[in-house]
């Protein structure tokens, strides 16, 4: 008989509850929100670079005049309630996240 393997969350699911210690859903939903906002932040800025075509903090030349330009607040509404991030705008204001 094979051993069950554990499933790929499972580690960080442990990890989440450890620092979190949710003692009911609402703590476990205020947990998930507060690690959503910045996983999103983290595919958005991906995406910049991948709009840019250089790396956040890139020495040397670039292939395009466009910069990153700061952040704009915006408020996303998920099944969980609602979550703030930042997202990131370029110069030329081209940078339009799918």
């Amino acid at each position: 008989m094979s051993k069950r393997l554990p499933r790929r969350g499972a580690t960080l699911a442990k990890a989440i509850i450890e620092e979190y210690q949710p003692k009911s859903v609402e703590d476990m939903q205020n947990a998930l929100k507060e690690i959503f906002g910045p996983m999103f932040e983290a595919m958005l800025n991906g995406e910049m670079e991948n709009h840019l075509g250089y790396m956040s903090n890139e020495r040397g030349e670039k292939d395009t005049a466009n910069r990153r330009n700061g952040y704009t607040p915006k408020v996303l509404k998920t099944s969980a309630g609602e979550v703030p991030i930042s997202v990131p705008r370029d110069r030329d204001g081209s940078f339009t996240p799918q």
